[in-house]
Formats: C-alpha cells, sequence, structure tokens
C-alpha cells in the first residue's frame, strides 16, 4: 500500500460538481423568490 500524503490529490473534478450544484442553488432559490413575489403581488 503507498503513503498517503495529504493534500495530494486532484481534485479539480469535485470542485467543479461543487460549483455546478451551488450555481444551481443559487439559480433554484433566485426562481423560487422570484415566483413568490409574483404570487404576493397578484394574489394568484
Amino acid at each position: 500500500m503507498s503513503e498517503y500524503k495529504h493534500g495530494s490529490m486532484d481534485i479539480s473534478h469535485q470542485e467543479k460538481t461543487f460549483a455546478g450544484f451551488i450555481k444551481g442553488i443559487i439559480w433554484l432559490t433566485g426562481i423560487s423568490l422570484g415566483i413568490l413575489v409574483f404570487l404576493a403581488v397578484f394574489n394568484s
């Protein structure tokens, strides 16, 4: 078994995936708030 060195793994793919999740959450939050404002303004 090889020696493990902390911080030596390539995590660029994981960083891109995490950034995508964060971007998706921000979009979903914005759309949800937009829908709530629309419903509040037009009493639907």
